[in-house]
Order: structure tokens, then sequence, then C-alpha cells
């Protein structure tokens, strides 16, 4: 199946009245349009327990429009200085481990929020109060960056609305300003944009073994890494995300091969600018029951209840995360596994 193959867009009346709604509709002429008075409550859409089966086709065929109601920027200081109001929410992709869908039952479509110009507007209003950047941190030196894509993957947003190249203009033109998401879609229309260098496209590895069974509909690891220094030539700036770091047999000898892989493939141009982040597994009681009725064989690795603990996350979810002596182990272990295999990358947080 294609990864989008649009056949019902359910929208609230504003979002369908919006410009770029018409654009979005526009963009799929044949899907059936439904309205509804909440994008987060569609009772023939979420938390319909049947659907888990379904879970990859329903991502597929279902799209939401909506208005997003929160404009706040949020603090963040790992992946970005700050969290954007978000331009979408879930995806298309159905990486086994993603949290976006723990809270929406057992659908998790892409929802587009089509008053893109208010949240544009947000960030501007954010920079213009925090002022400029005094002194360097480890999100960047100079500009203070802002996530676009904290529940969703902007690669594949692109693919439905012009919200993300709408937002990669935006901030080129905001001084001291720098936009950031993490990707696991290659998506090379976005090639065609003018970042001005003020884009930080953050992609998404990990060996191949653990891609192949909980990195689903998304780009290969061949395609991401090519992609790489394609994207550094189109004046983007270009990081990796390890992430997550799933502790299973050999993950030590699967992550040093493509660490020494990378050291081979990527350009020095490439190497002598980017930087990593890794990000051990988070895991969640709900996705894991909503898994095992979809896939599961991926919670024979994601779900360890002897290597787990509970944890509050920053978003106030409570989830499940490796004890906290297995984890400081395994980060110590990635640091040297980097310093060994690629001392050229630079590690900006490894939590």
């Amino acid at each position: 199946m294609s990864l989008l193959d649009v056949r019902t867009i359910w929208a609230e009346p504003a979002s369908l009245a919006s410009m770029r709604g018409q654009e979005v509709l526009a963009r799929f002429p044949g899907a059936e349009v439904v309205e509804v008075d909440s994008h987060w409550a569609i009772p023939d859409l979420h938390g319909d327990a049947a659907k888990v089966s379904r879970w990859v086709r329903v991502k597929a065929e279902n799209l939401v429009l909506g208005e997003k109601k929160s404009l706040t920027v949020r603090p963040n200081g790992r992946s970005a200085d700050f969290i954007a109001p978000s331009g979408a929410n879930g995806c298309a992709m159905a990486c086994a481990y993603c949290y976006v869908p723990r809270r929406k039952g057992y659908a998790n479509p892409i929802t587009v929020f089509t008053n893109i110009d208010g949240i544009a507007r947000a960030v501007s209003r954010h920079l213009a109060r925090t002022g400029p950047k005094t002194e360097p941190n480890q999100c960047d030196p100079r500009d203070w960056v802002y996530d676009l894509g904290e529940n969703s993957d902007c690669s594949v947003d692109a693919l439905v609305s012009d919200n993300v190249a709408d937002l990669v203009r935006h901030v080129a033109g905001l001084e001291g300003a720098k936009a950031s998401f993490a990707t696991k879609y290659v998506n090379r229309d976005l090639l065609a944009l003018d970042p001005r260098g003020r884009t930080r496209v953050r992609f998404s590895l990990m060996p191949r073994e653990d891609a192949q069974l909980l990195d689903l509909r998304t780009s290969s690891i061949d395609e991401r890494i090519d992609a790489v220094d394609d994207f550094l030539a189109a004046d983007y700036e270009v990081h990796l995300n390890f992430s997550p770091v799933v502790l299973r047999e050999r993950w030590q000898s699967r992550w040093a091969a493509l660490l020494d892989e990378l050291g081979e493939r990527l350009s020095p141009a490439a190497r002598a600018q980017a930087a990593c982040e890794v990000i051990l597994l988070t895991h969640n009681e709900g996705l894991h029951e909503v898994n095992l009725g979809w896939h599961p064989r991926a919670e024979d690795v994601l779900w360890r209840p002897e290597a787990q603990e509970p944890k509050r996350s920053q978003n106030g979810q409570e989830n499940v995360r490796y004890r906290v002596d297995v984890k400081r182990r395994a980060v110590a272990r990635f640091r040297e596994l980097v310093a060994v295999h690629a001392p050229w990358l630079p590690i900006r947080y490894a939590f």
C-alpha cells in the first residue's frame, strides 16, 4: 500500500472553510469529507478497539483537519531550545515505539492544523519576547532552535499540506531563530525550499535489523543516509538522531557497524557540521497493548519488564523506561562506541 491513500477526511467546520483546508481537499479530490465537532474526539475513528487490527490501513486512508487551539511555545532544552506549536499531529508511518498514538486510542492518522498563519505568528512573537541568544548551549551556539515536529514527522506532513514549507520559509526570515525536526522519511520535495541554513533536519537512524522490525512504512536506512549530503547541499543543516536505542541481543555490535558505515558514506562536509542526539527507548503500557493487536513481534524487544521501570515523562504521561542502572550503563557504552567508531561526531545529548 502507498504511504497515503486518503479516502476519508474528517474536518472541523472552521478548518474546512480555511484556505489551507481547501488546499488539502484539492490534493485528495476523491476523498469523502465528514464534518466533526473536534479533531480530538471523532467517535467513528478514535477509541474503537476493533480498529487496531487495521492500524496501518487507518493511517493511510484517513486524514483529519483541525485548528490548533493552543499556540503556546514551550521550553525544551534537548532537541531544541523550544517546542513550537505543531503544524500537525499523528503520522502515516507506523513506528512501533511512537509515543503520539498513546493519546488517541486505536487510530492515529495525520491531523493537519489549518491555522498555520497563527502558528507562524506565535513563533515570531516568542522570538521577539525572548531576544537574541547571548550564550551558546548544546542546542545551538548562536540561534534559538524551535522544534517544528514534536507530534508528527514533518517530511510526511509536507506530502499533505504546505504547512512545513511555510514554516521553513518563515523561520528562514527570522534573525536569531532556527527550525528543527527529526524525520524517518526522505521527502525530496523539501530540497526545493530555501531554508537559508536556518532549518536543521535530524535524520533518525538505527541498525537495519531494528529498523526492519520497528520502523514500518518509513524510508530505508540507506535512503536516509544517502539524503544527508543532498539536504546539506540544499542549505539545510543536517544532524543525526539515534533514536530509539533498543537494548537487545547484539545491540552494541550493530550500532558500531552503523557508526563505521556513516564515516565511510558521509562526505567530509557532512561530517564536519554533523552532531547527534542519543535517546534510549521509552515505552508505554497502552501502546504495548495496541501493538499486541497489530504487530506483536515488535513487543518481543520493546516490552521488557525485567529491565524497565515506570517513568513520568515531561508531558505528564506515565511511561516505562530502562531501569536507572541499566540505562546509565547503556548510555555510557553508547558514548564509548561513538568515541571509537565515529570520533568526528559530537553528541549533543544522550539520555
